[in-house]
């Protein structure tokens, strides 16, 4: 016994010797009232300090996994609710197998089905992947954020570790309100809700208006975001996709599905901007139309605010909920997720006051509030000045990347029709016959990996010859020969 001991990495070693032993304790390795090694006979069994081990005693009295009698030395307590590991079948043991997967109701088996990334592509290291866009950490101005959590601890200090309030941080709040202002948005009658990324935020905006009594019915953008459709899916939408055309949705068939269905829909769900997989932004006329049509058949538009700040040319075009004006039929999801620290998991919705309510007490049943200490820590970056020192710089970076991947497509792929004002990616349309999964077993064989189109589109089978291509992660060296090598293999397709 005591000869596995293993000290790994920068851990206490007090600790580590603490959790060693307390792990023998659980298994029954040693049983209740059997005395430990004295400290300097285990200091010696472990090669570890005396003073080690006196402080993992310490620390197992403090858990209540020993104690200690005055001039004979420590012992293992008596544990209430531990089975010994070996004991398997013996009476008091509680050992049973249950067979979960025959548990699992019809949403988490759908959960799995339609999770894209464990069924993710699975590629060596050294591959060239399009899959991601992410943003690049190596443009995260590490000392600012560092900046940002020292001021915002010396001034808030032990408050920011305690529970926070389900609506948000206000501070951070108060500040995109107005940054949501800046937009042009009107904010009469309208409120807003932290969440822990778009994703949480879109879920809970689809739990609220899910009908009760009937499956909901949802129109959006064909393609669109795979996450949004699995959500849509799992909150039990039927999905009405709308085809995109060069300047967005295409508005005469958006309007001939209401015409013949004009009480269908319980909500749309768009995005206008850099729309994610096309990157296509949705032109002001369209804009103005799409809302026009959305006002006279009275349905709710969910409006995904992606990646809105990665505007490269042209002028600012205002989002769906500017054009609204002071009426309350767009909900706003935003995320600075795809441009500044995803990591930090802060997301908003911006809607009617009385939807934000509802929000705010499922919010508050389900995660209680994002993290206090995240949302801070954005809030003072955004104070202190740093958000668009670094979207300016992020920006020229991702634009000239963006040209370099055009550029290539161009070369490489003369046949492909490219679609992408902005962000960080480009969607690529083959010629009909090709297959994009087939095409990606090939390029991988290549060490090129990207991913297919077919996963954006709502029907089974729709845009197998489409893919979408992320640049934001991959070097100016791999994007010029992963396209190359896509091309190269293209040409055997054709």
């Amino acid at each position: 016994m005591f000869q596995d001991f293993k000290h790994v990495g920068d851990r206490p070693v007090a600790i580590q010797v603490k959790e060693y032993v307390k792990r023998l304790i659980i298994k029954g390795s040693l049983q209740s009232d059997q005395k430990l090694p004295s400290t300097r006979e285990m200091s010696g069994l472990l090669k570890v300090s005396r003073n080690t081990v006196i402080a993992a005693y310490e620390g197992l009295e403090d858990d209540g996994f020993a104690y200690a009698i005055p001039g004979k030395g420590s012992y293992v307590a008596a544990m209430a609710g531990h089975v010994a590991a070996d004991q398997g079948g013996a009476e008091g043991s509680f050992t049973w197998q249950i067979d979960w997967k025959a548990r699992m109701n019809d949403y988490a088996v759908s959960a799995v089905e339609l999770d894209r990334m464990k069924q993710g592509i699975r590629a060596p290291k050294g591959t060239i992947s399009f899959t991601s866009i992410a943003p690049d950490e190596q443009l995260f101005d590490l000392g600012d954020v560092r900046r940002a959590f020292l001021d915002r601890m010396a001034i808030e200090g032990q408050m920011l570790l305690n529970y926070g309030y389900a609506k948000g941080y206000k501070p951070l709040i108060d500040y995109l309100m107005r940054y949501m202002e800046n937009k042009g948005v009107d904010l009469s009658g309208k409120d807003m809700l932290i969440t822990s990324g778009f994703t949480e935020g879109f879920d809970m905006v689809l739990s609220a208006l899910r009908p009760s009594a009937r499956r909901g019915a949802a129109i959006c953008e064909n393609p669109t975001h795979h996450t949004a459709i699995k959500n849509l899916k799992l909150q039990g939408f039927e999905l009405t996709g709308i085809p995109m055309e060069r300047d967005g949705i295409d508005v005469e068939q958006l309007e001939a599905v209401l015409q013949k269905q004009p009480t269908r829909f319980d909500l749309a769900y768009l995005t206008p901007s850099y729309h994610n997989p096309t990157g296509i932004v949705m032109s002001p006329a369209k804009r103005s139309a799409v809302m026009s049509l959305m006002t006279r058949y009275q349905i709710p538009v969910i409006e995904d605010g992606f990646n809105e700040e990665l505007r490269y040319s042209g002028a600012h075009v205002a989002p769906l909920i500017a054009t609204a004006g002071q009426g309350n039929g767009v909900i706003y999801i935003g995320s600075h997720s795809k441009v500044l620290f995803p990591g930090l998991r802060v997301g908003w919705v911006l809607g009617d006051r009385a939807l934000i309510d509802h929000l705010e007490s499922i919010k508050r049943a389900r995660t209680i509030h994002t993290s206090t200490i995240d949302q801070s820590i954005l809030y003072q970056y955004l104070l202190n000045g740093n958000f668009d020192k670094y979207v300016k710089k992020a920006r020229m970076e991702y634009k000239r990347k963006y040209e370099l991947t055009k550029a290539s497509c161009e070369t490489y792929l003369p046949e492909t029709q490219l679609s992408g004002d902005g962000g960080l990616h480009l969607f690529l349309t083959f010629p009909s016959g090709v297959n994009t999964h087939r095409l990606l077993e090939a390029c991988k064989e290549q060490g090129v990996i990207f991913t297919p189109g077919d996963r954006f589109f709502i029907q089974e089978g729709e845009g197998l010859n489409t893919l979408r291509l992320g640049f934001s992660r991959v070097t100016d060296e791999h994007i010029e020969q992963g396209i190359r090598i896509i091309g190269e293999q293209l040409t055997k397709f054709l």
